[in-house]
C-alpha cells in the first residue's frame, strides 16, 4: 500500500521541461493538480487543475475522470509538504479502490509530488508565461 513516504518528486525543473515538450499538444500525456486553498493567488502551474484541498473529497469523482488516461499526475500544493502529497496518496488510493481490470494501461499511471511547490516553483518559473498564468510578482516579492 502506497504511503506518503513511498511518494515520488519531481522537480521544479523536470516539470518545466515536461511542459515544454509537450506546449504544443492539444492533448498532454500529463496532468497538474494543484491543491493550494485561499493560497491560490499569485499565480499558477499554466493548465493545471485547481482542486481545493478543502474539497478534494467532493471533488475526487470529477477529478478521477479527467485524469482518466493521463500518463502523469502532478500534485502539489504550496510547499509540497503536507497538502500536495495527501491529495496525492487519497487519488491513489481511489485508483486502487475503483480499478478495473479490463483497463490494465491504467495502472501505469505515474503519480507524482512536484518537489518544494509552487513556492520553489514561482521562484525560477513565476515570470515566465509560457510555464506560468496569472503571476504577480508583487505578491511574492517578501514570501
Amino acid at each position: 500500500m502506497a504511503s506518503i513516504a513511498s511518494l515520488k518528486r519531481i522537480s521544479a525543473k523536470e516539470l518545466s521541461e515536461r511542459i515544454l515538450a509537450e506546449k504544443d499538444s492539444t492533448e498532454p500525456t500529463y496532468a497538474i493538480v494543484d491543491v493550494r486553498d485561499d493560497d491560490y493567488l499569485g499565480g499558477h502551474i499554466k493548465g493545471g487543475i485547481h482542486a481545493a484541498s478543502g474539497q478534494l473529497d467532493a471533488m475526487m469523482p470529477t477529478l478521477m475522470r479527467r485524469l482518466e488516461g493521463k500518463k502523469t499526475v502532478v500534485f502539489h500544493c504550496m510547499l509540497s509538504q503536507e497538502r500536495g502529497p495527501r491529495a496525492a496518496l487519497r487519488y491513489l488510493r481511489e485508483r486502487i479502490a475503483t480499478a478495473d481490470s479490463d483497463k490494465p494501461g491504467e495502472s501505469q499511471q505515474e503519480v507524482l509530488v512536484l518537489d518544494g511547490g509552487f513556492s520553489i516553483w514561482q521562484q525560477t518559473y513565476g515570470p515566465d508565461e509560457r510555464l506560468t498564468e496569472g503571476y504577480r510578482k508583487d505578491l511574492w516579492d517578501n514570501y
